[in-house]
């Protein structure tokens, strides 16, 4: 610890965030550290946005018989409430704190394709702004973020709310996909010296592993949401039964993606967690191998399980006995990394700071929404549960017990690194109290009521039923759940005005992100570290104890502490890419171009949006070209981009 506490004072002094803010700077940023801060604070912008469509729906669900509010808006915010929270928060934020922290775990000085990374965010912004724009043009979606057919047909979903969803969420989609691309060439191609794959950072490897779920899981999606908007725009029945369509196969393309989807949400997660357990149990991950194969292994199977969202619909007990089957082997990676967890904890020097408390948290809670998980792999058993109020119980106790508990241990984790500030821990581990006890408070009724027979996706109740203390419970827990929301956004305000600074290395970590100053400068590293083993920095600090990464002796570690900032000798002969507004040019003018596409159809019926719906589709193809050109030219005006480690 004393080497990270060398140079404390000096490692705040070389930010470019303490040089003045600059609306340049940040729009037109290729910066991979800059776009990662932009999706966090976007992507916590959704949350509180979802957050607020699940506290009315709670106020509704408070009481029997409840007026406050009606079922069609109910509708609209339950299906936005989930398309929000999967879409538009928990996969961007992991992007985010990924985008971030993985070229600095690797080695590098920028993702691979700092442009195309900077198009991404624009694109996921474009999307989910035109996603929201429904609710001001006619009503949002309302027909759940699954969005099952015939459901979705014109005469069940008149307005427009449907199209915003499918061009919505295809820009997301499309900035998914390259930023999936991004990753893959990043950590394949730009890992330091020495860092063979077997060396790479748990996280690094779980980002990895879900970019090339995406890239396989996606595409899916988007050909299913194309034939959709074609269902409704044009007359085509790919999914219409009156017109010879399949309902069925709607099911079958959603959740060939939406269930790998489920580990694209949660093994950034478990990654996180993978690097948090160690720094704060003093020892290296308990089976590193098989937390990484195991991540490896879950990628793989979560494409062979999607039916079992479709015990319900009559598909024969030969395909339920397959599905249910691979439902429980997925299980057992699962298991392995749990386990590991819980190994490396155990007999370590626990530090029980609150980003440790987040990870124990998340893998508590995980757990019981694993085991809950189990109990609906079984046919039978989903028979009788599914639709009913379980299933959301075991959906939150995943992608809010798992996901979102995960996601406060990383920013606890490495909000340092990313602002030169500290959190406050004290109000940090109150709160971590304050959400895990209305976490359960909110969800865990759920089971009983679920189990008590009320269904899922209803707007009101009966008196009577037996739901009424359950529902009144889950509201009160939800109130006390958003108050923790807001104590870590106050606690975030504060400390990046006044918080403690951070040095370097304020946690004793072992990857090499915590070898370069709080934050870093805008090239990362001055020289391009070597790496040696599993734990680089933890071999540089204590070479005494230093050992290779199946027990024995290792050559001592080529990695050293760094006090740069961008006026460091050798700094200016580091080429980075220039500003440039031609991302969120050309991804404006996507968002442009699908707001038009969403009233094609009534410009081919002669209606007057018709003439609006041609505007904005030129506008938005002019936008395009101009985006296009500009990227070129600046390809050709940059300097050469050294992300190379020559």
């Amino acid at each position: 610890m004393a080497i990270a506490e060398q140079h404390i004072a000096s490692a705040h002094t070389n930010s470019s965030y303490t040089k003045g803010f600059s609306w340049r700077s940040w729009l037109a940023t290729v910066d991979h550290k800059k776009i990662g801060i932009i999706y966090i604070i976007v992507a916590f912008t959704f949350f509180i946005i979802g957050g607020i469509e699940a506290v009315l729906m709670r106020v509704q669900l408070g009481a029997a018989n409840n007026t406050f509010l009606s079922a069609d808006t109910y509708n609209q915010l339950f299906t936005m409430h989930a398309t929000t929270m999967v879409f538009l928060m928990i996969m961007p934020m992991n992007v985010g704190i990924g985008n971030y922290v993985v070229p600095l775990m690797v080695g590098a000085r920028d993702m691979a394709f700092p442009r195309l990374n900077a198009l991404s965010i624009w694109l996921f912004i474009g999307g989910g702004l035109l996603l929201y724009l429904s609710f001001l043009t006619g009503g949002a979606p309302n027909a759940g973020w699954f969005s099952y057919a015939p459901l979705t047909m014109t005469q069940y979903s008149p307005g427009s709310g449907m199209d915003f969803w499918i061009l919505g969420l295809g820009l997301t989609g499309v900035a998914s996909i390259a930023g999936a691309l991004n990753f893959i060439v990043t950590v394949l191609n730009m890992r330091a010296p020495g860092m063979t794959l077997n060396r790479m950072p748990l996280f690094v490897w779980m980002n990895m592993v879900v970019s090339f779920i995406i890239i396989f899981a996606f595409p899916t999606f988007t050909v299913a949401s194309i034939e959709l908007l074609f269902d409704r725009q044009f007359g085509a029945a790919f999914f219409n039964p009156a017109q010879g369509g399949d309902a069925m196969l709607w099911q079958h393309l959603f959740w060939f993606f939406g269930h790998p989807e489920v580990y694209i949400l949660i093994l950034p997660v478990m990654g996180m967690v993978s690097e948090i357990l160690p720094t704060f149990s003093r020892k290296p991950i308990f089976g590193y191998s098989f937390v990484a194969y195991s991540g490896v292994a879950i990628g793989f199977l979560g494409f062979i399980v999607w039916a079992h969202h479709m015990f319900g619909t009559g598909m024969g007990p030969m395909a339920n006995a397959f599905f249910s089957g691979a439902s429980m082997v997925i299980a057992i990676p699962t298991g392995v990394k749990i386990f590991n967890w819980i190994a490396t904890m155990w007999s370590g020097d626990l530090r029980l700071s609150t980003a440790m408390l987040y990870a124990i948290g998340f893998i508590s809670m995980f757990i019981i929404g694993g085991i809950s998980g189990i109990t609906l792999a079984s046919s039978p058993i989903d028979l009788q549960q599914t639709d009913s109020y379980y299933v959301v119980a075991h959906l939150h106790y995943v992608l809010f017990g798992g996901s979102i508990l995960g996601l406060f241990a990383g920013a606890f984790y490495w909000f340092p690194k990313m602002t030169g500030r500290m959190l406050d821990e004290g109000l940090g581990k109150i709160q971590f109290w304050l959400m895990m006890v209305s976490f359960n408070l909110t969800f865990f009724p759920m089971h009983i009521v679920g189990t008590e027979g009320m269904p899922r996706r209803v707007y009101t109740y009966e008196a009577g039923m037996g739901w009424e203390i359950w529902n009144q419970i889950e509201t009160v827990g939800t109130f006390l759940l958003a108050l923790s929301i807001l104590m870590f956004l106050y606690n975030a305000i504060k400390s990046v005005r006044s918080g403690t600074l951070a040095s370097n290395d304020p946690w004793d970590a072992a990857t090499l992100e915590w070898v370069i100053p709080s934050p870093p400068p805008s090239y990362n590293f001055l020289h391009i570290p070597v790496v040696t083993s599993r734990r680089p920095l933890w071999d540089a600090k204590y070479p005494h104890v230093a050992g290779d990464d199946h027990g024995g002796h290792s050559k001592p570690s080529m990695v050293r502490y760094e006090y740069t900032d961008e006026s460091t000798p050798g700094a200016s002969d580091i080429h980075m890419p220039t500003l440039t507004f031609s991302p969120m040019l050309l991804s404006g003018g996507l968002t442009v171009a699908a707001l038009g596409f969403i009233y094609i159809h009534k410009a081919i019926l002669g209606m007057p949006e018709g003439i609006a719906a041609f505007g904005f589709i030129g506008i938005g193809i002019v936008m395009v070209f101009i985006g296009i050109r500009g990227w070129v030219v600046d390809s050709r005006r940059d300097s050469p981009y050294m992300g190379s480690h020559h």
